[in-house]
């Protein structure tokens, strides 16, 4: 490793102090602020410049199956790649969220896969000497920077953390970035295995004298983040020698404001030893560097590529960044992206509005109050096309463009004046008076209307929150587990946890898991009743108290971090004439489904006591009571044989009687009589005064009714499972075909043959 003389350097701001954090082990030195410099700064030249281009939430998938707005999270994700190469950078940064989905599709994994390749390959040598141990920030297969790969030529290099979209899931823990790593084409760092232990070492880079330590926190759930902090149980590491020399930079993929008290990562929490953060996640985008002067850091946050939501953060114009790093000196150009789309939102109230207030006095106003909007929402295209002619840039070359349509919302305060109405027409007919003039034809327009105080109530007498807030909490402005929360607020469950119920809510939106709430309310149900069998006394007066009780038992629990993981849902194998691109995964669909993880706990709870009662007729009797051949003759008074078949005499009697002895286990007496099924043998019972030959009856002497008896063993059976003797009715058996039926084999002779 390259340094200076530490005599040599000098501060503008203040002189060396030592800072001891209360989430940290060690003692660390704090950090001289970015403006100060090696006296050999000035010698420093563009051979010692590290350039990072910087994005995040790229989201590439996003709306891929929508006919308008399919392609543009992978066009604008090939433009950030194509700046990279045309800018010549020595790195690419991105802090989370690659993918929308943590299992993506062929499409959006091949589209980045070509962007990669088509721009990070290449003959030019990566000037990035890697100084870590690269075991130790690099997990899988190939821990080491693709750059240093001797069967691949990288040119480019691409650093990335995971975010809450493309996190780790399913068997062995992939993420989507596993499968980018192992083909050579990104660096994956910054994992956190463990929420409740987090240690964090730096990627160390250096190029000429300019020394990078690259840290990085792939996104954890922000409230266990924030106990994880305060707890204590985030580690940092420094470089050994020369603290001074490095630049420190982080990539992060949390809530930077505070949705909740603790959902979000307070820039206090991390390390003063910074000069930069780079923050994913949120999608408005702030290009430009915003100084701590608590923190004595810089944070940066680029926003995301593509419009996930028609949310005022989303309007503003989208921004990448390429960071200059020269010793501890840093310099930021940002370079507006070409390919997204334009969006443009406006908010107007009605009762302010000049020509609305006008309206709202006429009878039957819906047609000139639809006029008034759609004046309105054509200036917002127009607005539009402006604004995505001033980012292209090149006038000519924007007009020869045809540009692409626009993303319009409007927002519709309408509550009327005194002595007025306003009569909105439907939001999504009027919506679809604009095809082929905007991307988003179904909800162009949103009425919404302020009420002041008051709680609104459900019609089961449940509080809800006022329809304003409602208003506020759109689908399309706020996170799905913000609006469980708020309506949670207003109502309290009984049985179920709330804090895990908002967690199984975000993973059935956000993660697509179709059977989250399935298997949320399933294990917190059997755990429930688990608890109340084990009570000594259940009444009225203390179920209720039992189930408050194992309530907050559950929510402490899951508020620790103790989450259940249930055995794999049993499906049944894809067909072969399954289309996955067309119809999706089949391990998606509710037909793949065999049966619930609960039904399959009742089912062995309920066969234990067959199990019991079977064992000694299954080969496993005493020799002396084995069952032989059937004859017809009476059986043995006090004989055990495996069942034990009584003929009633009333011939109208369909069901079999089980006998059993005495001496058996009192719980095998509760044995329920099984339905006969097809294939199960049936057996005629010996009787002590000989055959009995009934009359032939018109119902039963049809022809082929004897044809249809099955005397071969099932081909499946349950192990443990109650095997149904069944005796055959003289009803069914003519005169004429007494001789038709050959003995039934032994119990013996047909275990044998299975």
């Amino acid at each position: 490793m390259q340094g200076h003389d530490p005599a040599c350097y000098v501060t503008v701001i203040g002189g060396h102090r030592k800072t001891r954090f209360s989430n940290f082990d060690a003692e660390v030195d704090a950090h001289y602020a970015w403006s100060s410099w090696p006296c050999a700064q000035k010698d420093l030249s563009a051979a010692d410049t590290i350039r990072i281009l910087v994005a995040t939430d790229s989201h590439v998938g996003y709306a891929e199956r929508d006919a308008i707005r399919g392609d543009d999270s992978w066009k604008s994700f090939h433009e950030v790649m194509c700046l990279a190469k045309e800018k010549d950078v020595d790195m690419v940064l991105l802090a989370g969220d690659l993918f929308h989905d943590n299992k993506p599709s062929r499409k959006a994994m091949f589209n980045v896969m070509r962007s990669l390749r088509m721009n990070c390959y290449g003959e030019k040598p990566c000037e990035l000497e890697m100084l870590s141990d690269s075991s130790e920030v690099f997990e899988g297969a190939f821990n080491h920077v693709n750059y240093e790969d001797p069967d691949i030529n990288v040119a480019i290099p691409v650093f990335s953390i995971h975010g809450n979209h493309d996190d780790p899931s399913g068997d062995g823990r992939f993420a989507a970035l596993d499968l980018l790593q192992a083909a050579g084409l990104v660096n994956y760092y910054g994992r956190t295995p463990e929420a409740d232990n987090i240690q964090i070492k730096p990627v160390l880079l250096q190029k000429g004298n300019t020394k990078l330590a690259l840290y990085g926190m792939s996104n954890v759930r922000d409230e266990r983040l924030y106990r994880t902090f305060q707890d204590g149980k985030v580690k940092f590491f420094r470089p050994s020698t020369q603290k001074q020399d490095w630049f420190n930079i982080i990539s992060v993929h949390q809530n930077h404001y505070a949705h909740t008290e603790t959902g979000y990562l307070k820039e206090s929490f991390l390390p003063d030893f910074l000069d930069m953060v780079i923050w994913g996640h949120e999608h408005e985008c702030l290009i430009d560097p915003k100084y701590n002067p608590e923190m004595n850091f810089h944070v940066m946050q680029p926003g995301s590529s593509v419009a996930t939501s028609l949310a005022p953060g989303e309007a503003v114009p989208k921004h990448v960044a390429v960071l200059s790093i020269t010793g501890r000196d840093f310099s930021v150009e940002t370079i507006r992206l070409k390919t997204v789309r334009p969006f443009v939102i406006r908010e107007i109230v009605l009762s302010e509005e000049e020509t609305a207030v006008k309206v709202a006095k006429k009878a039957n106003n819906r047609t000139e109050l639809t006029v008034f909007l759609t004046r309105i929402i054509d200036d917002m295209i127009k607005q539009a096309y402006e604004e995505w002619k001033a980012a292209q840039g090149d006038e000519e070359e924007a007009d020869d463009e045809h540009p692409p349509l626009p993303l319009i919302r409007l927002r519709v305060e309408y509550t009327a004046p005194e002595g007025g109405n306003f009569d909105c027409e439907n939001p999504q007919r009027f919506s679809n008076r604009f095809t082929k003039k905007v991307a988003n034809i179904k909800d162009v327009v949103q009425f919404y209307r302020k009420k002041a105080g008051g709680t609104k109530r459900a019609q089961n007498g449940a509080e809800m929150p006022e329809e304003s807030m409602l208003a506020s909490l759109a689908i399309d402005s706020v996170k799905v587990d913000k609006l469980v929360r708020e309506f949670l607020a207003a109502q309290s469950l009984t049985i179920l946890p709330q804090n895990s119920f908002g967690d199984a809510v975000s993973q059935f939106i956000d993660k697509d898991d179709k059977h989250a709430m399935e298997l949320f309310v399933t294990e917190n149900l059997s755990k429930q009743v688990e608890q109340l069998m084990q009570m000594d006394k259940l009444d009225e007066d203390n179920i209720r108290n039992a189930m408050e009780d194992g309530k907050s038992h559950l929510e402490e629990l899951f508020a620790s971090g103790h989450r259940h993981t249930r055995k794999k849902t049993k499906r049944k194998p894809r067909p072969e004439e399954w289309d996955s691109d067309f119809n999706g995964a089949w391990d998606d669909q509710p037909a793949a489904i065999v049966r619930s993880d609960l039904e399959d706990e009742d089912e062995d709870d309920s066969d234990e006591p067959a199990a019991k009662s079977t064992a000694k007729g299954r080969g496993k009797a005493a020799p002396n009571k084995a069952a032989g051949p059937i004859k017809k003759t009476a059986p043995a008074k006090n004989s055990r044989s495996k069942k034990k078949v009584v003929e009633s005499e009333d011939e109208e009697e369909d069901e079999d009687v089980v006998m059993i002895d005495s001496d058996e286990d009192e719980s095998q007496l509760f044995v329920k009589p099984e339905p006969s099924r097809r294939g199960t043998r049936k057996v005629a019972p010996a009787k002590a005064s000989g055959p009995k030959r009934a009359p032939a009856r018109a119902t039963a002497t049809k022809a082929g009714k004897q044809s249809q008896l099955n005397f071969s063993q099932p081909t499946t059976q349950p192990r443990g499972a109650t095997k149904k003797v069944q005796e055959v009715s003289d009803d069914d058996i003519s005169d004429d075909d007494d001789d038709a039926f050959e003995p039934a084999p032994s119990a013996r002779s047909s275990r044998s043959r299975r």
